[in-house]
């Protein structure tokens, strides 16, 4: 019985060190929403370095672009719209997420089916796969090709490499080039990455 208490105090150890040291970064104080940071020296320059994380992945894509946006002297603010990005990210959320999929094995790659009985989550499929396609197109020399369906949308990805496509499968392949960083700076912007 000693041994075993032993063992779970010695676990709780680091994870209780981890507390008391976020603790004595804030003075010993609890965050409470609505909170102002201010006054107990909460800036960019208190953080220790190489923490990168704001503490949800969509807040942090957010985040990193408005970074550069206030960084950029050049920022138009009459046209930022951090809002649509917000919508986009919501989007990437529900394909990511909430989207069934089907995949059908296909001479040159797979076909995959997006869908939802959830009309928001369709929404989203329907926003993201057609314009993945249309941007995404002819890299890594694939062909993409996009189509609604009923709940969704299709995207047929074919190419000299069908295994590496049928094991990337749907989400693997939306994933595929670093266009996205770029896309949300363009969206926040107040840009139309998706105009032709």
């Amino acid at each position: 019985m000693i041994r075993f208490a032993f063992l779970v105090a010695l676990l709780a150890s680091p994870g209780l060190a981890l507390a008391q040291d976020a603790a004595g970064q804030h003075g010993g104080m609890r965050h409470v929403p609505g909170m102002s940071h201010e006054g107990h020296g909460m800036n960019a320059d208190a953080f220790p370095t190489g923490l990168m994380e704001g503490g949800q992945s969509a807040f942090a894509a957010i985040q990193e672009i408005v970074a550069k946006l206030m960084a950029d002297p050049t920022t138009d603010w009459s046209r930022v719209d951090i809002e649509a990005l917000r919508q986009h990210l919501i989007d990437m959320d529900n394909v990511t997420l909430r989207a069934r999929v089907g995949v059908e094995e296909i001479e040159g790659g797979a076909r995959f089916e997006a869908t939802s009985e959830d009309a928001a989550v369709t929404s989203s499929i329907r926003a993201m796969v057609p314009a993945h396609a249309a941007t995404m197109d002819d890299v890594e020399g694939w062909t993409m090709q996009a189509s609604e369906i009923p709940g969704g949308a299709a995207l047929v990805v074919t190419g000299a490499d069908p295994d590496r496509i049928r094991a990337l499968g749907f989400i693997g392949v939306m994933t595929v080039g670093m266009h996205h960083q770029a896309h949300h700076h363009a969206l926040a912007a107040g840009q139309n990455p998706h105009a032709h």
